[in-house]
């Protein structure tokens, strides 16, 4: 998610959602609407009959478990294992293996540029965050959000400002100017509990980060993707050009991040405390990964809808997103947009992306412009497409790219389709809407399978209630997190208010579900934008109470806690390093891991699963649980299961393939049948 698009950020400017929250000290909580009654559940293949997928945002999986410890009889794969960290947060043994390089990218896009030469010294992570917190006092947080367990965490809430001016190097940091290139520990300079910077998460950011070359492949590491261009990427492009020219004089500094991406939290020093009991006392994979390489909203589309969805018209059907030409006609905002990416260094620069980004203005009064993030796979003459199915081409496995004729895929953030009020956000030309919107999509999601099947389920937002009667975000306490919501995007569901309000709810309704024990078969959770853990927005502590409080909850309630699954991850990556393997599925993805824990009274204490998986493995625990087919012939749930060979659990040997994270349970052979 990005700081700079105002209507798919869950969380306004730090000054002015300060003031405005204020006002809303008196707030009360959203009342929960009546839950209907006891939902249907369904027969099922294990003893789960709930599952939970709480979503946070933007870690990497060794940002957070870099030093992460096994009990014993497990292992892991992370920064410690690797010797690339030692357990002081120093640089290890084999520090090298996580070495950063700059390159020279000026022609083509590429995404394994040459030129490469290692940093003596990564460029400075800068400063990014609140100054001061976002919230002043216990009651103002307490009065706009509903979604912590204590006054401990909601104190963090008036917690953790930088004290510093953005975008310059972040003196937090010991030694920022002069850091050994490659990861290095966040914590104690900059404090657990304090904001910190956000890295760039874009999807042909992403594939150039990971520098992924089959002349690169190893056994262990077929895919070839090195992951060593990570603060070159941040400090060349950043979050976009938005069709601008580079700036001059154009620095280390100028795109406000540095090297940011490489910094990490140490368990062994304290740092994420409550992640670090989960992990210890139920089990979570060392190889799960974000289903798409980019950001948020592509990921979240990838957890509802298996496949990634394209622009289309008022049929349906592919068609081709405004491209150097007028939107919003006929509002203050109209202006010349260029939605289509092209990652094509300008002429004279060094990998400065000609057409990438959010979109600026485009709402209120202020111009349209930029806004590069769809991409037609098919044409073999698109910027930047062809490089990387050539690669795809060039691995030992067939890739199917999944590139429909004709079709331009959102790879990065644009609002959903629908308001939650149900109507057509593409097409409203109120002055305050945004132009940089995607048209409503007829793709097939999990929500239309589960709704043949009458199997519930609900998606839990935090402060829905608030949103779905403020489309534009004119309530400074509206900081629900509409590209979150993969149902949002989608005509079968939003266009039935009944559909919509029995499975579209507050999280105010998830809490009081868990009390009654309504809680339907499938669950999607987000938190809002001050608790979701987003970098810059947000902060780990706060995602961490988020998940406690569910966790409590579904505990304090014997019968649910036995019968429930509680998948705990983040959307993506966030730009963040990772030194995992990846492995390419198709034009969309995968990118690097993130985090996922399952909290459920039948996982082992402490198991470590290493299959390979990513979002789309929830779909198939869905599907094998409830006995559902894959959503369409094309997502990514019906790819195999991975088969591997001793000595590396890490890397399928049937690529491409994704696991169900059964093995993530012990089920006691009260599991019947197999998977795919």
């Amino acid at each position: 998610m990005s700081p700079n698009f105002k209507q798919s950020l869950c969380l306004r400017s730090g000054a002015a959602i300060l003031a405005a929250l204020q006002v809303f000290a008196g707030l009360p909580v959203p009342a929960s609407a009546q839950d209907s009654g006891r939902d249907n559940v369904g027969p099922t293949r294990s003893p789960i009959k709930h599952v939970i997928v709480i979503i946070g945002e933007n870690r990497t999986f060794d940002h957070v478990f870099a030093t992460y410890k096994p009990r014993d009889g497990q292992t892991v794969d992370n920064l410690l294992s690797k010797h690339i960290v030692n357990a002081n947060g120093t640089p290890g043994p084999r520090f090298a293996l996580a070495h950063q390089y700059a390159a020279v990218d000026t022609t083509n896009f590429e995404e394994s540029p040459g030129g490469k030469t290692l940093y003596p010294v990564l460029p400075p992570p800068l400063v990014g965050g609140p100054t001061t917190p976002y919230i002043s006092s216990l009651a103002v947080a307490k009065a706009v959000e509903n979604g912590l367990p204590n006054d401990q965490y909601y104190t963090y809430l008036t917690t953790g400002g930088t004290g510093l001016t953005a975008r310059t190097p972040d003196t937090r940091i010991p030694n920022v100017n002069s850091l050994p290139p490659g990861p290095f520990q966040i914590t104690p300079g900059i404090p657990y509990d304090a904001y910190a910077a956000s890295p760039v998460h874009r999807a042909y950011q992403m594939w150039q980060q990971l520098d992924c070359n089959v002349s690169y492949a190893t056994p262990r590491n077929p895919s070839g993707c090195k992951a060593d261009l990570f603060p070159w990427v941040e400090t060349t492009i950043g979050a976009g050009s938005n069709g601008k020219p580079q700036p001059s004089p154009f620095t280390d500094l100028t795109t406000g991040e540095g090297s940011t991406s490489m910094g990490f939290y140490n368990m062994q020093q304290g740092d994420a405390p409550y992640l670090k009991m989960l992990a210890d006392n139920y089990a979570i994979s060392d190889n799960y990964h974000q289903a798409g390489s980019g950001g948020t909203g592509l990921n979240h589309i990838l957890l509802g809808f298996g496949d990634a969805i394209y622009f289309s018209n008022s049929n349906g059907n592919p068609a081709t997103p405004p491209h150097n030409q007028l939107a919003g006609t006929g509002t203050t905002h109209a202006g010349i947009v260029d939605e289509v990416e092209n990652p094509n260094p300008a002429p004279g620069t060094n990998n400065w992306y000609t057409e990438d980004g959010y979109g600026s203005g485009g709402s209120g009064s202020s111009a349209a412009a930029g806004g590069g993030s769809y991409s037609n796979c098919s044409d073999p003459n698109a910027p930047g497409a062809p490089v990387i199915l050539d690669y795809m081409k060039s691995l030992p496995y067939k890739i199917d790219p999944k590139c429909a004729p004709g079709a331009y895929y959102l790879l990065n953030n644009y609002n959903p389709g629908y308001f939650g009020n149900g109507t057509n956000a593409y097409t409203d030309n109120n002055n305050l809407n945004t132009v940089f919107t995607i048209p409503p999509t007829t793709v097939r999601n999990i929500a239309d399978t589960l709704l043949e099947k009458n199997i519930s389920f609900k998606y839990y937002g935090d402060q829905w209630n608030i949103y779905k009667n403020d489309p534009y975000g004119q309530n400074p306490a509206d900081i629900y997190c509409n590209i979150c919501n993969f149902l949002q995007y989608s005509t079968s569901i939003m266009t039935k208010p009944a559909v919509v309000a029995a499975h579209i709810q507050d999280t105010a309704n998830l809490y009081t579900d868990i009390q009654n024990g309504t809680l339907p078969a499938v669950s999607w959770v987000k938190p809002s934008g001050l608790l979701d853990g987003h970098p810059a927005s947000s902060k780990i502590d706060l995602f961490e109470g988020f998940v406690k409080k569910i966790v409590d909850g579904v505990q304090a309630n014997p019968a649910l806690w036995a019968s429930t699954a509680i998948f705990v991850t983040f959307d993506e990556g966030g730009g963040y390093y990772d030194s995992g393997y990846v492995q390419p599925l198709d034009f969309f993805g995968d990118g690097t891991r993130v985090p996922m824990i399952v909290v459920s009274a039948h996982t082992r204490p402490g198991h470590i699963a290493h299959s390979y998986t990513d979002h789309v493995s929830i779909l198939k625990f869905i599907e094998r649980n409830w006995d559902l087919k894959p959503i369409t012939g094309r997502s990514r749930d019906n790819l195999p299961n991975p088969k591997t060979e001793d000595g590396n659990p890490y890397v399928p040997t049937n690529s491409p393939a994704i696991g169900d994270m059964f093995d993530m349970f012990d089920f006691g052979g009260h599991e019947h049948g197999g998977g795919r």
